[in-house]
């Protein structure tokens, strides 16, 4: 290694310290106002750090609002709000063109821009509103701009997407599409918090005043700690075991086990490769580390890929988990790594 490479090297392992403590008091803040739910808050950090988008899953009260609203100003981003409705138009989200006469009696369109046009956009409900308004995202969360009028208009940098959905109401909803799904980098479940959490959260929102979260990071800030994720190191042994594990749920690959062949309708494609390469980088920086390790990779297994496939007809009927079968495979698939190393 050259002297300049081993500048370069001690540079970034500098700046993966700093942005750890930064993304410490990052966490602190943030649980000042969403108590407990610790593994939420790292999924959803771990979203934006990838510079991606996240599908926050629970039922209503769960406090998935709050933690977008607190995610906002601690991450120093312009948020907006959007409940989706079955009557909510495309144009509500990404804006629309009117006619304006100005004071010399000539005609001219002026674009109002929508709510999409930020860096953090809530979407409150996401499935109640139908396919064709669901569908106004999919630009948007993929390229970072919308195409409105025959013009390509770009959005926010950052630009991130955290959709709710309830799990359980599902009369009068549009499921999401599948390639709408994919766009998402992870799937983060929010379940009951325990009684001791419950507790805290009891006392600490009722009284005469609630704490406050403060900013820690600026956009720039998140920008630069977007950029410095892409540029650290991952190991050949976790680059393979990220193929082995997207491979092994596409029932017509070849070596897939019987048990995901007979369960298994459709399997991830190579953007849940690529979702989990990125979120095992943000699990070791968020965890203090300068390399992602195989035990990040068993543990983001779950949330990026529980949302890119599905069980078949029989598996369900047989009652089936996908979860359970994500772990399993998972485990499996690092047992022989654990084992030679």
């Amino acid at each position: 290694m050259t002297q300049a490479e081993q500048e370069a090297a001690t540079d970034m392992i500098e700046q993966i310290e700093t942005l750890g403590e930064k993304l410490g008091e990052a966490r602190k803040s943030i649980t000042a106002r969403f108590i407990g739910q610790e593994r939420v808050v790292e999924l959803t950090l771990t979203a934006l750090l990838c510079g991606g988008h996240g599908l926050l899953v629970g039922l209503p009260g769960l406090g998935k609002t709050r933690l977008v609203e607190t995610l906002s100003t601690v991450m120093g981003l312009d948020g907006k709000r959007v409940q989706f409705t079955p009557d909510l138009m495309p144009a509500d989200i990404l804006g629309s063109e009117v006619l304006e006469t100005d004071a010399n009696g000539t005609r001219n369109f002026r674009f109002i821009e929508g709510p999409i046009f930020c860096q953090l956009l809530m979407a409150d409900e996401i499935n109640r509103a139908s396919p064709r308004t669901q569908s106004a995202l999919l630009q948007a969360m993929q390229e970072k701009e919308v195409t409105v009028a025959g013009q390509n208009r770009p959005l926010g940098k950052p630009f991130h997407v955290l959709a709710t959905q309830n799990p359980i109401e599902q009369e009068g909803t549009y499921p999401l599409p599948e390639a709408q799904l994919d766009r998402f980098l992870v799937q983060i479940d929010i379940e009951y918090p325990d009684r001791a959490t419950e507790r805290d959260i009891l006392i600490a929102t009722t009284g005469e005043q609630e704490a406050q979260s403060v900013a820690v990071f600026t956009t720039d800030e998140l920008l630069d700690a977007q950029r410095l994720l892409r540029r650290m190191p991952v190991g050949d042994s976790v680059v393979e075991m990220i193929l082995d594990l997207v491979r092994a749920f596409r029932p017509n690959e070849d070596g897939v086990s019987k048990r995901v062949q007979d369960s298994v309708a459709w399997g991830p494609g190579p953007r849940a490769a690529q979702a989990l390469m990125l979120a095992v980088r943000a699990r070791a920086l968020l965890q203090g580390r300068l390399a992602p390790s195989a035990e990040d990779v068993i543990d983001m297994a779950r949330p990026v890929l529980t949302h890119r496939m599905a069980l078949n007809f029989a598996a369900r009927a047989r009652g089936d988990s996908l979860t359970a079968l994500i772990d399993e495979t998972a485990a499996a698939i690092a047992a022989p790594k654990a084992a030679v190393a």
